[in-house]
């Protein structure tokens, strides 16, 4: 039996390659407002830069419910006997601590490993689309697991602004800041 490789949706795995690697994704919910969507699934990034332009309100993030780990855990239990789930930072979501108290409460029982990345976006998804790369070649769910480990500390996030805007918005920079950073034309990395 192959192994499966579970994720959230802030790994931000293209749709083509999770598909071609069989990985499953989990998707986080996100809260504009009173409004709430599943991430991927009812709003697409498109959907969420729009409504991140026309928004008063900034929008939120949730964890995936427990339901939504113990569903597919259950359902992936049915084909295999090894899940790995890799999820965002325990830094930025509670999405690691939901998915390892699913494990418990799966119907069918088999082995889940779960690991926190410590890290987000594609550097998330470049460690998840390895290990299921890993996985459909063959690899044992132990040198996957080792391996996926070794390589999260081999990828690091870097992020470019094209706007301080929303930064400013979220309270993450002083209106000061943003706006010198407006006049002089820096994108900081």
């Amino acid at each position: 039996m192959t192994i499966r490789v579970v994720t959230d949706s802030l790994a931000d795995i293209p749709s083509d390659i999770v598909k071609e690697l069989g990985i499953t994704v989990i998707p986080i919910y996100v809260r504009f407002g009173t409004e709430t969507y599943r991430d991927g699934i009812d709003l697409t990034t498109e959907q969420f830069y729009d409504k991140l332009r026309h928004s008063k309100t900034l929008p939120a993030t949730t964890a995936p419910p427990l339901g939504d780990f113990v569903e597919v855990y259950d359902k992936l239990s049915e084909e295999t006997d090894e899940i790995l789930v890799i999820t965002v930072s325990h830094k930025f979501s509670a999405t690691y601590e939901t998915a390892q108290r699913a494990a418990g409460l799966m119907k069918r029982k088999c082995r889940v490993e779960v690991i926190d990345s410590l890290l987000a976006i594609m550097a998330q998804g470049l460690v998840v689309i390895t290990a299921a790369k890993l996985a459909q070649a063959g690899a044992n769910f132990d040198e996957v697991v080792k391996l996926t480990r070794s390589n999260m500390g081999r990828a690091d996030v870097r992020m470019a602004f094209d706007t301080l805007e929303y930064l400013k918005r979220g309270g993450r920079i002083g209106r000061a800041r943003a706006f010198l950073g407006s006049v002089l034309k820096v994108n900081p990395i």
